[in-house]
């Protein structure tokens, strides 16, 4: 009997040891497919995007945008994205033959000869014979503003933009197809000589050695290809420079004709890429080696935050974060059938590991960038989750009846979702501030208060879906649980309106000290001022008796509404001061969002179905 009552107190506590079980399991080092460990190499600091950061971060980035995720399979191995990297620098023969470009429309494959039953991925190898009508189609696309593209133009200017993408990248430590880049790099230092020797001679306009000539411009003319190709810059600068004059392999080349000697990260990459190529792993150590232990004595700081951003990226917080969310709203959909105490402790406990990872993920954003929480919409989507979840699991502590979980999770799990798809479009999600953006001070307060106001009107929203489809769908939607709701769901608009307003009017006073004036009726500003009015409006409504419980539920998710367009929507419209740009993808799933909680309120204000005797 006491084994019993033992087992059953473990219960409400295994899905949370669970959790914390998987989120070890990212702490532990992956084996690699290549049986070389890759992470220092993945630690390498460079600097892309007007930020340092880990190579490991330029391979994810580079093939979530190119590919959707952040590791391919190639046969029955899982390749993760710094080998794919490696190999797109030292072995391009082998990753052009992975089947890492996504193509989805119907016109566009067309175009290739390709129909939909053929299948979606292909190769760059498979892609290469339709380069000539690609760019041709590109080319017209681009005459044509983005909202106005059609979904055949709008594929192929995103099929364009990911091929030069995985160009560039082959074009950068080394160029394409250089099959022993050290002995390449000796060659041209010996040429260095003869070659300026004959420069010079040719400007005085005396005999000079032609042949020497012809090699140096060869050298120069490949060098100038290599330094406009790079996409990232990977040589930092030498003791005394500007901290942030890094060059890449081509710049540093090129400028070799004026300096004393060869950037020691030249050559050391090019040790790498030849010991990679050519499966010489120790001699592949000792280059790496080299230039980690030369970054440890004169750029040792960048070093250390870079190695730090690879350990997140590996640890993958959010993603877990993810998954443990969904875990806690199984629970309790499961609570609602069967042991609803025990799955409702349960629940709480694991939505309590699941907001630890959460947190933990937020902290280390804001410590690796130096920045608050907020400063892109990647971030907004994660804090909005986060708010959300801090405040449900707050009711689910007061109120105890499953709903502060069940919306919590719900939320959690989307906000992380709608974040790990913009990161995807998006690439590096701690990209460098616009100007106008830069300043702590602001992004802490105003930013911050506007997105604490979005996550609390998601919850309300949340919170009155629970309201409408209880009432519709559930014989046991009492008195006192539509109190419960209706308390809950009012208490948080009144917190979402407060928020709202403290962080519109901070905008103004910012956007008074940046361009001179509060007010400027600008779209961004205009939908900060729509929640608050929205949120006023639902308060006054009740509180004057214009709305009853169900007229409040109804209003609340009309709020989801108003706060999508105002997060989202005014971001794509392409004018104003806050303009993202349009993003197709997300354009569509807006739409089909503010649809459905369209038909939520529609569905909500038929009277509901009558209630047995």
């Amino acid at each position: 009997m006491d084994g019993k009552v033992g087992m059953k107190k473990m219960i409400p506590w295994l899905p949370a040891v669970l959790g914390m079980v998987l989120v070890a399991a990212g702490f532990l080092p992956h084996r690699p497919a290549s049986g070389v460990d890759l992470t220092p190499f993945a630690d390498l600091p460079v600097l892309q995007g007007g930020r340092v950061k880990p190579l490991d971060t330029v391979a994810r980035a580079a093939l979530l945008m190119i590919h959707g995720k952040q590791k391919i399979r190639r046969g029955n191995k899982e390749i993760l994205a710094v080998h794919w990297l490696l190999d797109a620098f030292a072995r391009p023969e082998l990753s052009d033959r992975d089947k890492i470009f996504l193509i989805h429309d119907p016109d566009l494959l067309g175009m290739m000869g390709k129909t939909q039953e053929s299948g979606k991925d292909y190769s760059f190898t498979d892609l290469a014979p339709f380069f000539y009508e690609i760019e041709e189609q590109n080319n017209r696309a681009l005459a044509i503003e983005a909202p106005r593209r059609t979904r055949f133009q709008s594929a192929v200017v995103n099929l364009s933009e990911r091929i030069t993408l995985y160009q560039r990248l082959k074009n950068t430590l080394q160029i394409e197809g250089a099959d022993d880049f050290p002995s390449e790099l000796r060659s041209y230092e010996a040429a260095l000589g003869p070659g300026l020797m004959a420069v010079q001679a040719h400007m005085k306009s005396v005999k000079f050695d032609r042949r020497a000539l012809d090699i140096l411009q060869h050298f120069f003319s490949r060098y100038r290809f290599l330094a406009e190709a790079g996409y990232f810059k990977n040589l930092p600068p030498s003791s005394g420079d500007h901290p942030e004059a890094w060059s890449n392999t081509g710049e540093g080349l090129v400028a070799l004709l004026g300096a004393e000697g060869l950037h020691p990260g030249i050559a050391d990459y090019a040790q790498m890429l030849w010991a990679w190529r050519y499966d010489r792993f120790g001699e592949f150590n000792r280059a790496l080696g080299r230039w980690r232990a030369w970054m440890e004595t004169r750029h040792a700081g960048s070093l250390r935050r870079s190695s730090h951003e690879a350990w997140f990226n590996r640890v993958r917080p959010f993603y877990n974060g993810m998954i443990l969310y969904l875990g806690v709203f199984l629970l309790i959909m499961g609570s609602w059938l069967i042991q609803p105490q025990v799955l409702r402790q349960a629940a709480w406990r694991l939505l309590v590991v699941a907001c630890a990872v959460h947190t933990a993920g937020l902290l280390a954003r804001i410590f690796l960038q130096g920045r608050p929480p907020v400063t892109n919409l990647y971030s907004s989507a994660v804090f909005i989750g986060w708010i959300a979840v801090v405040a449900g699991g707050i009711l689910e502590k007061f109120y105890r009846n499953g709903l502060g979980s069940g919306v919590a999770a719900v939320i959690g799990f989307v906000t992380l979702l709608i974040a790990h798809h913009l990161a995807a479009s998006q690439g590096d999600t701690m990209e460098m501030m616009r100007a106008v953006l830069d300043s702590n001070f602001w992004l802490s307060t105003h930013v911050v208060a506007i997105t604490i106001g979005y996550g609390l009107m998601y919850l309300a929203g949340a919170l009155a879906h629970v309201y409408i489809f209880r009432e519709i769908f559930s014989f046991s939607f009492n008195e006192q649980a539509r109190q419960t709701l209706t308390r809950m769901t009012y208490g948080v608009v009144g917190l979402s309106l407060f928020f709202s307003f403290v962080g519109t009017v901070l905008g103004g006073i910012w956007a008074d000290q940046s361009w001179g004036r509060f007010w400027g009726w600008d779209p961004k500003e205009n939908g900060a001022l729509l929640i608050v009015l929205w949120n006023a409006l639902t308060l006054h409504a009740r509180w004057g008796g214009f709305i009853r419980e169900r007229g409040l539920m109804l209003m609340a998710v009309g709020g989801n509404i108003v706060t999508s367009w105002s997060w989202f929507g005014v971001n794509m419209l392409g004018i104003g001061l806050h303009s993202y740009g349009f993003m197709d993808k997300a354009f569509w799933w807006l739409t089909g969002f503010m649809i459905s909680q369209a038909a939520v309120i529609v569905v909500g204000g038929i009277r509901r179905r009558r209630r047995p005797v």
